[in-house]
């Protein structure tokens, strides 16, 4: 016995039809289903088993819930201007158990087919119907909520009842009640009693149904749960905007302490910060969430007044509210009191920790939290080129608030971040980089040695310093335990799963992270990349368009989306046409996307776009993955591409000069030997190559870190390639092409990296490997 995800499909009517009817039917209904994303996908990676079914056929998916569901969406999508065909379909995960019959045909028994049957025979035309086992699965995830609708239970053969769930979003699926659940019966009844006996039961009919529906579809959402969105800042000197974000902040992470309480992340509730006229309903049900707390800030000289409210966004009812009117340094105690009146207005159970919890305050010095509040600020920017130099700002900022308090527990906290970051980003992969970060942990470990942030950060320094993955995910337990509605413990985990090769924990980790913070760029980005690197192109795109409905006009997100057809089909028509769009409505928001931008100009050898592109790199160069590349390296790679032998060996010598200076300080720094092997590749010193190239991959094992050690074997491959070494480039690629890299058809197929193996018949049967996902247990 195994699980599968059920898709049942029948052809309504089917009966009626004449024979040569029922025959195309049945071909016309084969064709659709073949021509589908989804059903191609789960095909080509062995996990789909497909049954015909006399009037319709039977979908076995078994690697998630959501499959049968998209897959049957998409049927639905391109039958729906072919009246012929009417179906119903029904889905459910269960028990199945894979049996030959009497014909020696594959066939399949069990109860999880049994109930996909029941509960599509519960449907009429256009119905997809969803056991309850699987709609709660699908609630999990934010992006499906809105489209399940719960009809209750539905007799079925030998007097069983199952739950159901009604499936429609954009005009596919049938939103009517189906015929099984109107109550004919109950209503004949009452008939017979009298006539206003049956009004007045329609009546009570009605009006029940309007007071039951709304419980049913809010009871995914938690009547605990809260959004506290940023505080109108109505201070004469608008400089004390930060001040008024730093005082939401607190209450905010004052309630993400309570366990008993659903709190939304800072990431998420900041993009509603320049909504003139806030719709708090719509802002709730995007966000998952019944109430939300909204206020403003005023500081005058040495006092400040606070006004917050409660409100239950789904009537607008006012539950409290409260002005404070107090001398400056009263502001982190009104913060505390308003999220414990918060906690008490929603009978949040507080345990004696957390009641500790809320009466901590930051620092007592409101400079220092100044300067705290604008370095979390500039971190919470989604990542591009201009990293680095966010990175170092927040590190200055950081220093400045500890200079003002020294005992600053949360900003030694996110200094040892910073610190980290810039080591394992390769911007100072340095000892003295890392003894700042280890200086940084351990004074906020004295600080707070039963404070979650502290442990948090210690996560962050074992995980990206140490790839000490056990003691990561101890420090990660004493997080959780402590911040029970912090995104960045779930999110962590799901970045640890992906670099232990746990993939599926992976993407419920990633998915985890985003109901508590579901409009975070970064978590989502993040989601979206595991799907990359396992060439899962189609899920790869669902999520990118689920951030581009929270950003649709973030320039980073606009260009990877159209990328996914580049790296899936080697296709750059989309991701030329948006960069040059983007780029005539803003030339300054090209620097977020300068690695792109020459990824498409080298592989179109497009002069003129290679040129704009250069001139948009950082001189200290771009990580890719955690191999930062100098910005003379890429322009040694434009010339050679371009053919310009003189220009190619006038860049690479600059970019050997630069990365010698790392290597020689740092010789077992693998990322550094790496770049160093390519360029030293790309001056014809073959032996230096690849003795560095393979030291680097030595260096850092795959049981260490199997993403990075990926990106290291990749650029030995191209090593190889550039050193005449063709079968063994070929083997480094047909390794990569079986597991999780970052590596894809667009780039074998376009980029300059790979032009000394063309025309080798292995190096295009490599080629056409690559279009394939990777297939994961």
């Amino acid at each position: 016995m195994e699980i599968a995800h059920l898709l049942l499909i029948d052809i309504v009517g089917y009966s009626k039809l004449l024979v040569n009817e029922q025959i195309e039917s049945i071909q016309e209904l084969g064709r659709v289903v073949r021509g589908t994303d989804c059903f191609k996908k789960a095909e080509s990676s062995g996990k789909l088993i497909r049954l015909p079914t006399g009037d319709g056929m039977a979908l076995l998916f078994l690697e998630s819930p959501e499959q049968p569901v998209r897959c049957a969406l998409e049927i639905t999508e391109r039958i729906k201007n072919n009246p012929a065909i009417r179906l119903r379909m029904g889905i459910h995960s269960g028990p199945v158990n894979q049996v030959k019959d009497v014909n020696d045909t594959l066939n399949v028994a069990g109860t999880g087919i049994n109930v996909a049957q029941r509960i599509m025979d519960c449907g009429d035309a256009g119905h997809i119907l969803l056991s309850k086992h699987v709609a709660e699965d699908l609630a999990q995830y934010r992006h499906w909520r809105p489209y399940l609708h719960d009809l209750g239970q539905c007799e079925v053969k030998h007097g069983l009842r199952l739950h159901v769930v009604n499936l429609y979003k954009d005009g596919l699926g049938n939103p009517e009640r189906p015929e099984k659940f109107r109550l004919r019966t109950k209503w004949k009844s009452i008939l017979i009693i009298s006539a206003l006996a049956l009004a007045i039961s329609f009546l009570i009919y009605f009006v029940y149904a309007r007071l039951t529906e709304p419980q049913r579809v809010s009871s995914v959402v938690s009547q605990k749960s809260i959004a506290v969105l940023p505080f109108e800042n109505l201070s004469a000197d608008r400089e004390n905007a930060f001040f008024a974000d730093g005082v939401q902040d607190e209450i905010l992470t004052d309630l993400a302490k309570v366990a008993d309480l659903k709190v939304i992340s800072r990431t998420s509730v900041m993009q509603y910060k320049t909504a003139a006229k806030r719709n708090l309903r719509e802002i709730a049900n995007t966000l998952g969430v019944a109430h939300v707390v909204e206020g403003s800030v005023q500081r005058d000289a040495n006092r400040v007044r606070v006004s917050a409210q409660l409100i239950d966004a789904r009537t607008d009812m006012h539950l409290w509210a409260d002005h404070y009117d107090r001398p400056l340094g009263d502001v982190f105690a009104i913060q505390s009191e308003i999220a414990k009146a918060v906690a008490d207005q929603l009978q949040a159970k507080l345990s004696p920790r957390e009641k500790v919890a809320l009466e901590q305050q930051p620092t007592a010095d409101l400079a220092a939290y100044d300067y705290y509040i604008r370095a979390k600020t500039l971190l919470a920017v989604s990542s591009d080129s201009r990293q680095g130099s966010y990175l170092y700002q927040a590190e200055q900022l950081l220093d400045e608030a500890i200079g003002h308090d020294p005992k600053f527990l949360l900003a030694y906290c996110k200094l040892a971040y910073v610190h980290q970051e810039l080591y394992y980003t390769g911007y100072d992969h340095s000892a003295r980089r890392l003894e700042q970060t280890n200086d940084a942990l351990r004074k906020a470990l004295e600080l707070g040695p039963d404070r979650g942030e502290a442990h948090l950060a210690a996560v962050w320094v074992y995980y990206h310093c140490y790839f000490d993955y056990q003691r990561a995910r101890s420090e990660l337990q004493i997080a959780r335990s402590a911040l029970p509605n912090e995104p960045e413990v779930f999110a962590l985990a799901g970045y640890m799963d992906r670099r232990q090769g746990h993939w599926k924990e992976h993407i419920k980790n990633l998915e985890r992270a985003a109901q508590v913070d579901p409009r975070n760029i970064e978590i989502l980005h993040g989601l979206a990349q595991g799907y990359q690197l396992l060439r899962q192109f189609p899920d790869m795109a669902d999520v990118l368009d689920r951030i581009l409905t929270i950003t649709p006009a973030d320039p980073l997100m606009r260009v990877t989306r159209a990328a996914v057809d580049f790296e899936w089909r080697a296709d750059t028509s989309r991701l030329h046409t948006t960069i040059k769009n983007i780029v005539a409505e803003d030339p300054t928001a090209a620097a977020a996307f300068a690695q792109d931008w020459l990824v498409l100009g080298l592989c179109e050898r497009d002069p003129a776009e290679i040129q704009s592109a250069l001139a948009l790199i950082p001189r200290e160069g771009i990580t890719s993955v955690t191999v930062r590349t100098c910005r003379p390296f890429y322009q040694g790679l434009a010339a050679r591409a371009l053919k310009d032998a003189d220009g190619a060996k006038s860049a690479f010598m600059a970019a050997r000069a630069e990365m010698e200076k790392i290597v020689q300080a740092q010789p077992d720094y693998p990322q550094a030997l790496c770049v160093l092997g390519m360029i030293d590749a790309a001056l014809g010193r073959k032996e230096e190559a690849v003795r560095e190239s393979q030291r680097a991959v030595e260096l850092l094992p795959a049981e260490k870190d199997p993403l990075t050690h990926a990106e290291l074997t990749k650029d030995l491959a191209v090593v190889y390639a550039w050193t005449d070494q063709k079968e063994a480039a070929l083997n480094q690629l047909k390794n990569l092409l079986q597991i999780p890299a970052p590596i894809n058809y667009g780039e074998l197929r376009l980029h300059p990296y790979w032009d000394p193996l063309r025309g080798d018949p292995r190096f295009e049967k490599l080629v056409a490997e690559s279009a394939k996902p990777v297939a994961i247990k």
